[in-house]
Order: structure tokens, then sequence, then C-alpha cells
């Protein structure tokens, strides 16, 4: 049986906390491009494994098959449990896993709702796709502030090491203007955020997927 894992992500993209979780397990893997928006053989390929070509999807070395970034990076954490990806002592945990389906639920929805508003509008126009997008932001921000508020560790969110929040909190923080919300509401938790991505063990996965930034 192989030992690898197969990431199918893009530049960018929420692939990023899963590449980084990988990274910071010391697990083998192998990337391939792909995203709905990027036509090629690697989509075609991620639909073969997941119908929704969904990114990230994380194949693991017996085949199983894992969407959906909270649950992947909560696979990861139970199956490593000496990675530190999540946290050992139980009532720790469950405040981790809290907060990465919040993240999941409220944050990375709403930027969802933001990058694509004509799907949630019977009859899209460029009005009602902006209304969406502005409400969908404010949604979005009010969302993080609270987050902020409730996972407020130091260095890190839980303690003195990043775990697998922190990795997708730096990751979908990236997205539809919320650092600059938090750099005005929130300059801790920002502070905080950047701390993560420069890590030394996971740096190089944040400068490759924001080589511009």
């Amino acid at each position: 049986m192989s030992t690898e894992h197969v990431l199918y992500g893009s530049a960018g993209s929420g692939s990023a906390a899963i590449e980084a979780a990988l990274a910071w397990a010391d697990l083998p893997y192998r990337i391939v491009n792909a995203a709905s928006w990027e036509p090629g053989p690697g989509l075609e390929t991620l639909k073969k494994v997941n119908p929704l070509a969904q990114i990230p999807t994380l194949v693991l070395p017996d085949g199983t098959v894992l969407s959906e970034s909270a649950a992947i990076l909560i696979h990861l954490g139970l199956a490593h449990p000496h990675s530190g990806l999540l946290p050992s002592e139980a009532g720790v945990r469950a405040q981790a896993l809290r907060a990465l389906v919040f993240i999941a639920a409220n944050c990375y929805a709403a930027v969802g709702i933001s990058d694509y508003p004509e799907r949630w509008c019977a009859e899209p126009d460029e009005a009602s796709n902006a209304r969406v997008r502005t409400a969908a932001r404010v949604q979005l921000h009010r969302a993080w502030g609270l987050f902020a508020d409730q996972f407020d560790g130091e260095p890190f969110l839980f303690g003195p090491q990043p775990n697998a929040v922190d990795l997708l909190a730096a990751v979908v923080s990236k997205w539809s203007g919320t650092r600059a919300h938090l750099k005005q509401s929130r300059p801790r938790f920002l502070a905080t955020l950047l701390r993560i991505e420069a890590h030394p063990r996971i740096a190089a996965v944040f400068a490759r997927h924001w080589q511009a930034a």
C-alpha cells in the first residue's frame, strides 16, 4: 500500500491549509493542480475522485477520499496524534474542533457567497450580485470578529505551537478583505495570523501559495 497522500488543489486556495497540515505532520504527499475554475487534466482527474470537483480533496494512502477542509484537518489530527494538529487534552481539543467547524460554517461559507453571489440570486444581475456580495462580506467580517474574541490565544491560538485551527484560520482569513478588516478591528488577532504563516515549519507553503503577496 502506498504511503503517499494525494492533494488536489490550486495556489491561493483552501488546499493551502491541508498542504500546511501535511507538511506540519511530516507526511508524504504529492499535489495535483486542479480547480473548478482551471480546466485541464487535473480537473478531470479530480472529478473522478470527487464529482463535486471541490478543492481541497485529499486521497489517503489507502484510497479513501476526503473533502471539506475541517473534516480533512480533523482526520489528520486524529490519525496522527503526535503531530499536534489537534490538542491532546480533551477539553482543549473540543474547543479546537468547535473552532474548525466555526471557520468552515461561518467564514469559509460566507467567502463562497461573496465570490459567487450569482449562485444565490434567482435572476442575478450586477445590482443584485453587488448587494449579496456586500451582505456576505459584512457577515464574514462579523464572524471573524466573533472568532477572534473567543479564540485569542498567544503566541498561537491554542498555545505555544500552531495547530490545525491556526492553519485554517491563516488561510481563510486571506480572502474577501478579511485581513484589512482585522487590521482595523482586531490588530492583535491579525498579528497572531501573521505569526502562524511565518512559522518556519510552514512558511514555505504560504510563500508558494501567495508568492505575489
